[in-house]
């Protein structure tokens, strides 16, 4: 018995924008215009030639009901792109809404300590925590870089 063409298991972005338009018998074109892009663009994503851009991820991630990449973020640099990707943000865009330099940004999701407590407020509201929880972390950070230990 030959398997159905949506018989796979996704593995991309694209693939998972792939069958899902295949189990809803939709054409590329039809779904482009659903997802706000060409035709071509999708041809692209499901073919693998090309990733959707972070702007794009939002509406891929409504058509198909679900975040095929769900963040589960445990670190506070892990939270601060988990929380980008949902809004579609480049890290230019999160910068700039925030107020910051884009090198600081991406100084953060790097892991880099936000030393500026101002930041650390802008940071904290971002991302729904309560400053103190932003204030220990990056102050264990900064200690456990310096060989220090944190006081509780």
């Amino acid at each position: 018995m030959k398997p159905k063409e949506s018989d796979f298991e996704p593995q991309t972005l694209g693939e998972h924008v792939k069958k899902k338009r295949l189990v809803m018998g939709l054409t590329q074109k039809e779904t482009g215009h659903r997802l706000g892009v060409t035709q071509f663009t999708v041809i692209n994503w499901e073919n693998g030639l090309q990733n959707p851009a972070i702007q794009h991820v939002p509406a891929i991630c409504h058509f198909l009901g679900y975040d095929p990449e769900p963040p589960t973020p445990k670190t506070l640099p892990e939270r601060l792109a988990a929380k980008r990707r949902e809004l579609g943000w480049t890290q230019q865009v999160a910068a700039r809404t925030l107020g910051v330099d884009p090198c600081t940004w991406s100084n953060w999701e790097g892991g880099g300590t936000i030393m500026v407590t101002g930041h650390r407020r802008i940071v904290a509201k971002f991302l729904g925590l309560p400053k103190a929880e932003v204030d220990f972390t990056m102050r264990k950070q900064w200690n456990d870089s310096h060989g220090r230990p944190t006081p509780e």
